[in-house]
């Protein structure tokens, strides 16, 4: 545990940044996999509707640095087409 202050306030900052980008990554990763289950269940209207909350919170994630913007794109698009081909 660091003696000076402001290397204290950094360990509480930065332990709640990281449980606050955990809960962020954690939502992301499970608004995807519902569209994926959607997608395998052959529910195309269910699996548009998480689509769509996947998607922004992976755009979420994306504009808060949790994965490279790219990256983000890369999982819409694959999740889109795999929806739209049902």
């Amino acid at each position: 545990m660091p003696n000076i202050k402001s290397a204290i306030k950094r360990v509480k900052t930065s332990e709640s940044h990281n449980s606050q980008n955990t809960t962020v990554k954690s939502a992301m990763r499970t608004a995807v996999r519902k569209v994926e289950a959607a997608i395998t269940t052959n529910d195309s209207a269910a699996a548009k509707e998480v689509l769509a909350s996947a998607a922004s919170k992976l755009d979420k994630a994306a504009s808060k640095g949790l994965i490279h913007k790219n990256a983000a794109a890369r999982k819409k698009s694959r999740l889109t087409k795999k929806a739209n081909a049902l």
